[in-house]
């Protein structure tokens, strides 16, 4: 019996265990009868493994299925352990019962074959499809994006090492060095505010952040907090720190909503610090557009700071954390250090001496090492249950030119290693960032405890995430270089340049971040109704209002004399200090064709012809007060209306006309009314959420942009009232019955260009949420 079990592959230690037990004996010899084991025979090495499984797992109650599987494997349909555990997890669910034999095979992977490369480009598939978030949130999304290839065919791989390894080494080419969600946490006795505060699910701006005092920031030695109070007068320091490798976005107005907010509130002060560490990703370009949003934004802040200014400190700094033993040169690729964190092993230059370290790391600073031959790495602690402490990269060798101190330096800190210290060398009393750097808050005291230096306290709050909205500087920069948009400040953008561009307010977006406020909690998708929400009621109150006819006939009046009248209309109603403007009405007009209809209903207030109204349909034209009513309609050969003739009440005997209605009036008689170009943008993306993916798509790293709305800009031609030609770049104005337009920079002395803001109707979602 055992060198018939042993002949089927099973080993030894595997025997031995059976055999003590009579039941997974007696089962395991009726499977190996079903599968007519023989002495005779030359079997594969799995076949024993596999039989095994299906004697442990499938009871006499499977029955016929149970032979069904045995057979499947012997033949060889199915050949793999993934195949072998998904067959019987397959029939366990149904016992004895009939099975579908289509509905087996293919959710046991029979047929399932895999192309050279095909692995390799199923992950690459999986990750790219979520980018967005794995550049937000790193390795702690590496459990769920691994469960999530249980959902290709990847789950009938045989090698499943192979396809872990695989998925490794495509995330560090994609996203660099692992990093990680602190898996488990010491327990302490008691904690201090700032560690209660991380309960807080909520602040709102507008009413009271209370973070820690700056007095009891808790130091290694109260000289420390003594010191930092002498030098800062005790007052609060917030930094607003975004890389200069891109524009920023809509998430980033939260940040400075919180960071600049929050100093001014208590009376500090915020430095805007750019953290350019990485020379080959940052321009001057975005470093001029984001002082540009910040001053448009309306923040003012103590000073302009970078990274980079910091350098020669952070080197010494770098050189004394050699001398005190708590940094080492490494030479191992970074193939080889994920892999010896994920095994938590040391790296072999992990012991070197102070005196060596101090030798190898000024051969990095002289350029004698090439890109990737040499770090400087910090020594934390290999088995933290935090990746963070897993003896994080400080310094790398980079011969690229930085944008702000030129050729200066060939070694370049790192965010881990500098971030922290930056803060602590401006004095920031509150570094306030996203929860990504949760687990990062473990590494930035500890750099700053064994250096000695001053701690800030440090908070995290949760990312902001629109509906309808994408924020992924990847994926936008793609849209780009696409021509899927007109550029960064296009309006369907969510950079603040696009916000601007389209009519946002900062004010608007100010309010929006206010109410919002600030939370713990990651996952909150607010509706963008709730931003254009506060966008329509601030252009509500500060937009003048302007006529202008998108789909234009022409009216001319039966009964009038022509004379030409000045018409005054209110910059915005009930707001009399917005004051007034004028503009002409010669008799010769245009409305809208949607404003007139040849036959009458209840539900319409426009112009008709046919009604059954005995003195026919009035409406009044706004704000010249006179009363119309349609009476002839002049078609092409076609049958297509052109013009319309209408009749004027000139004996005041309409009291109540049905409706009323905008227009815009010839200058003069002949004379064509003013043109302008209207931009009407509508949501870049069909999905409340981009990346919800259509069944039937073809899968794919651009796999969302089929949510792109093609229809997402309509270009108008439209008649308007000359009054827009007061207007300048950037002006908001409402065109009525329209919406809120901002005139755009496009625009040319020969013609004016405006993009719609919000349209005026308040959306489903305000109405339920009154």
């Amino acid at each position: 019996m055992a060198e018939l079990w042993e002949h089927a592959g099973m080993n030894k230690k595997t025997i031995n265990q059976t055999l003590k037990n009579a039941k997974v004996t007696n089962t395991l010899n009726a499977v190996m009868e079903e599968a007519n084991i023989s002495l005779d025979e030359t079997y594969d090495s799995n076949i024993g493994v596999f039989l095994y499984k299906i004697a442990t797992q499938l009871k006499e109650m499977c029955g016929e299925n149970r032979a069904m599987v045995v057979s499947y494997i012997m033949d060889g349909t199915l050949s793999s352990g993934p195949q072998v555990d998904a067959a019987i997890a397959f029939v366990k669910k149904r016992k004895n019962t009939t099975i579908d034999i289509e509905e087996f095979e293919t959710e046991s992977g029979v047929g399932v074959e895999f192309a050279d490369g095909e692995v390799s480009a199923i992950i690459e598939n999986l990750i790219e499809e979520n980018m967005e978030q794995l550049q937000e949130e790193k390795y702690n999304l590496y459990s769920k994006l691994f469960g999530s290839i249980r959902g290709t065919k990847l789950k009938f791989y045989p090698n499943g090492g192979e396809i872990k390894s695989e998925l490794d080494r495509i995330l560090l080419e994609k996203i660099g060095p692992r990093t990680g969600k602190v898996t488990r946490k010491s327990k302490q006795k008691k904690k201090h505010i700032s560690e209660r505060l991380k309960n807080t699910e909520h602040i709102g701006l507008q009413e009271s952040i209370k973070f820690p005092d700056v007095k009891d920031n808790l130091q290694v030695t109260p000289e420390l907090l003594e010191k930092h109070l002498q030098e800062t007068g005790g007052i609060v320091i917030t930094r607003f720190p975004p890389e200069p490798n891109g524009y920023l976005h809509i998430g980033h107005a939260k940040s400075m909503s919180l960071n600049f907010g929050y100093s001014k509130k208590l009376g500090g002060k915020c430095i805007m610090r750019f953290d350019d560490t990485n020379p080959e990703n940052e321009k001057n370009e975005y470093i001029e557009h984001i002082l540009e949003n910040i001053g448009w934004m309306g923040y003012e802040y103590a000073e302009v700071t970078h990274a980079s200014d910091y350098f020669p400190q952070l080197y010494e700094l770098a050189l004394e954390l050699i001398r005190r033993g708590y940094a080492y040169v490494c030479h191992q690729t970074s193939e080889e250090i994920t892999k010896s964190r994920e095994t938590h092993t040391n790296s072999p230059w992990r012991d070197r001496s102070v005196e060596e370290n101090l030798a190898e790391f000024l051969k990095m600073k002289q350029g004698r090492y090439g890109e990737g031959e040499a770090t400087l790495r910090m020594k934390m602690d290999m088995q933290s249950p935090n990746p963070a402490m897993w003896d994080h990269i400080a310094y790398r060798v980079k011969f690229v030119e930085h944008p702000h101190v030129g050729d200066t330096w060939c070694i370049y800190p790192s965010y881990d290693f500098t971030h922290c210290l930056n803060d602590s060398l401006e004095n920031i009393t509150h570094s306030l960032c996203t929860l990504e750097f949760e687990n990062r808050h473990e590494s930035y005291n500890w750099l700053l405890d064994v250096l000695g230096l001053y701690k800030p306290h440090v908070w995290e709050f949760g990312r902001l995430a629109i509906t309808y909205t994408v924020m992924s500087k990847r994926r936008l920069l793609k849209l780009v270089n696409l021509k899927k948009v007109a550029g960064w400040d296009d309006p369907r953008m969510p950079t603040l340049n696009g916000y601007r561009r389209a009519g946002y307010t900062p004010e608007s977006i100010k309010d929006f971040c206010e109410d919002i406020g600030v939370t713990r909690k990651t996952g909150t998708v607010i509706p963008i109704e709730k931003l254009e929400r506060f966008c329509r009621e601030h252009l509500n109150h500060i937009a003048h209002r302007a006529f202008a006819v998108f789909d234009p006939i022409r009216v001319t009046i039966s009964n009038d004399s022509g004379e030409a009248v000045n018409v005054e209309c209110p910059n915005i109603p009930k707001n009399e200090e917005a004051g007034v403007h004028t503009i002409p009405f010669t008799g010769v007009f245009y409305i809208e064709r949607s404003d007139f209809r040849e036959n009458d209903s209840k539900d319409y207030f426009g112009l008709t012809l046919n009604t059954n109204k005995p003195k026919g349909k009035w409406v009044r034209l706004k704000y010249l007060n006179y009363i119309v009513k349609l009476v002839e309609i002049i078609k092409d050969e076609e049958g297509n209306a052109v013009e319309l003739v209408v009749e004027r009440d000139l004996e005041n005997a309409i009291k109540k006309p049905s409706g009323t209605i905008h227009w815009v009036s010839e200058p003069e008689v002949g004379v064509e009314p003013l043109r302008i170009e209207v931009r009407n943008y509508d949501r870049l993306f069909k999905n409340e959420n981009p990346y919800d993916i259509p069944e039937g798509t073809e899968p794919g790293p651009d796999a969302w942009m089929v949510n792109l709305n093609e229809n997402s800009l309509e270009v108008i031609e439209a008649y308007a009232d000359p009054s827009v030609l007061n207007y300048n770049v950037f002006d908001k104005i409402q065109l009525e019955r329209h919406g809120y337009y901002c005139m755009d920079p496009d625009s040319t002395d020969k013609k004016l260009v405006f993009n719609r803001t919000v349209s005026l109707k308040e959306s489903k979602w305000k109405r339920d949420n009154k």
